[in-house]
Order: C-alpha cells, then structure tokens, then sequence
C-alpha cells in the first residue's frame, strides 16, 4: 500500500447499484451514463431524468429539475456537462451547479454550435413563430446576444 502524504484522503469505494426513476419511454430523450467533471461523480439519465451520483457516498445524489432532459453535452475543455431543456440550459461543473440561462425559448431549445468559449442555438419565440438565436458565454451562463 502506498504511503498517505499530508492532507490526502483515501476513499474506500464500494460496488453499489443505483436505481433511478425513468423518466419518458422516448427515443427523442436521452438514456445513459456520461462522466461528470466531479471525478468522484457519475451521471445517469433514464428517459430524460438526470442523476448525478457521489460514487464515495451513493445516497447523496442530485436530480436535475428538468422533466425531461432533452440533450446532456460533455464539455471536456470547460470541465461542464449541460443539460438542455425545453426552454433553458443548465451546466454542472465539479463543484455542483455552475450556472443556468434564463428562458431562452417558448418550445425548444437547440445547439448550433459551440466555439471559443461560446455556445450558440436558437430558441422558438411564441408570438413571432420565429427561431431566435442567442449565444451565451460557457464560463459564466451569460447570455451575449
């Protein structure tokens, strides 16, 4: 066994099942495991309901209030994983929440493209029937456009 330096912490992980809830029987919402940026969490998507496990401690977990997850993007550059719902974005990063837009569409939010920091989509706007673009800073949640 491999001496303990100062400060450092050893973790006995035990094997543990999580059941989660599934959320939608429907292909368009997403179903799987995606690595968290927290290295000690892991996140679980069952038809659209998001989990985000502690490994170390599986009874502490956190449910993303969306119902349902549309989309779960890895940004491995920004160390953030986003959920994208019908109307917002939210990102986790590896201390918990790191940020969430306001409302940016009355019905569907889609990702165009993401490009030096910056995350671009559109949104559908209600009154107009139009798709309305918006780009939206990935360091802070802010919208820029």
């Amino acid at each position: 066994m491999k001496p303990q330096a100062p400060g450092e912490t050893t973790a006995r992980v035990q094997p543990f099942l999580a059941t989660c809830a599934l959320g939608f029987r429907d292909p368009a919402v997403p179903t799987g495991i995606w690595a968290a940026p927290n290295p000690w969490e892991i996140c679980a998507v069952s038809g659209g309901y998001a989990y985000l496990i502690d490994t170390a401690d599986p009874e502490r977990f956190t449910m993303i209030e969306y119902r349902p997850v549309l989309e779960v993007r890895a940004l491995v550059e920004q160390r953030l994983l986003l959920f994208v719902g019908h109307r917002t974005v939210l990102a986790w990063g590896a201390e918990g929440l790191a940020w969430e837009t306001g409302k940016l569409s009355d019905e569907g939010v889609v990702i165009t493209r993401i490009e030096n920091g910056v995350l671009h989509g559109t949104g559908w706007e209600m009154m107009s029937d139009t798709e309305r673009p918006f780009a939206i800073d990935l360091l802070d949640g802010r919208l820029l456009t």
